[in-house]
């Protein structure tokens, strides 16, 4: 397991991590087949245990275009615990993939039920999923936009 698995699991009570996993089933992908796409339902979700997956956006004219990638450990999918429901990207194997999968209805209905459950489980995906997602886009863009060689680059180098 990647570091970052760990900080997703073991930002569980092992509790409640116990209980995610009672609710897990194995789950392969072959290299190059999509896991979902982008608007589609989000009715499943994903730890990987190895492998890679490509999340990508539509971009009119260019097709998918990945804009980041997941490994072991990683959660796939967190839009399952978001109204509407909804995927916001794609997602593609790179390499073959096994995984923990979830059914998104199952484990909302057992946050529902349990509210100590849901807010550890929302705290873990906003603080980990959400929070590294949004570290890496800034990244991203900071790497296309930021400015040439390091000039006005505020800091140490």
């Amino acid at each position: 397991m990647t570091a970052t698995a760990r900080r997703f699991l073991d930002a569980l009570p092992a509790v409640y991590r116990e209980r995610l996993l009672s609710f897990a089933r194995d789950r392969s992908f072959t290299a190059g087949s999509r896991v979902f796409d982008e608007d589609e339902e989000a009715g499943l979700f994903w730890i990987l245990r190895s492998g890679r997956v490509a999340l990508d956006a539509q971009v009119p004219g260019r097709g998918p275009v990945v804009v980041e990638t997941l490994g072991p450990g990683e959660l796939l999918g967190w839009s399952w615990l978001f109204e509407p429901f909804r995927w916001h990207l794609g997602a593609a194997a790179s390499e073959a993939v096994e995984a923990h999968e979830f059914d998104a209805a199952r484990v909302r209905a057992a946050i529902e039920d349990d509210p100590a459950f849901g807010l550890a489980m929302t705290r873990c995906v906003a603080s980990v999923a959400i929070g590294r997602r949004l570290r890496a886009c800034r990244i991203r863009l900071l790497d296309l936009y930021g400015p040439a060689n390091g000039a006005g680059r505020r800091g140490p180098p």
